[in-house]
């Protein structure tokens, strides 16, 4: 198994506490409303704290069917969160799983600049492909674009 590891940064204007709860903990609530593609997302195991699994279900059309995340680790007060992608056809028959640091931290005008962490860990000795790394990242990115906007235009969400 290889390991490949990654770092991004996005900066949004929402605060780092709306995006938290907008992409960690209240997401079953809010990425649905903020995206097409997503359909659902369930807690199927544990209370949604450490070691709770969701199950996010796409929208039909969309690129990926279904992905599980297991929570590893939640800080609510440094807006930290660590997650596993561990099941999912967005693995593909390439990657075992995905983990993820997430860390929302203030920006000097009042928004927030999201550090991503992600560690692809390869099956054998599979190489990843960067422009598959870049897709997913665009997506994400996309995604977390989208929600801040969504925060922005409604100030009553997340607070």
């Amino acid at each position: 198994m290889g390991v490949s590891k990654f770092f991004h940064e996005l900066k949004t204007n929402a605060s780092p506490k709306r995006m938290f709860k907008a992409l960690i903990t209240d997401n079953h609530d809010v990425l649905p409303k903020v995206s097409p593609s997503i359909k659902s997302i369930e807690t199927v195991e544990g209370d949604g704290g450490v070691g709770s699994v969701k199950l996010t279900n796409f929208s039909d059309g969309s690129h990926f069917k279904y992905m599980k995340n297991r929570l590893d680790f939640l800080d609510t007060e440094n807006y930290v969160s660590k997650f596993t992608l561990v099941e999912g056809d967005a693995l593909g028959d390439q990657l075992e799983k995905i983990c993820y640091e997430m860390k929302f931290e203030d920006s000097k005008d009042g928004g927030c600049i999201i550090k991503i962490t992600s560690e692809y860990h390869t099956k054998g000795d599979v190489v990843l492909k960067e422009e598959d790394v870049e897709a997913g990242k665009e997506h994400a990115m996309g995604l977390y674009k989208s929600c801040a906007d969504y925060l922005i235009a409604n100030p009553h969400v997340c607070v």
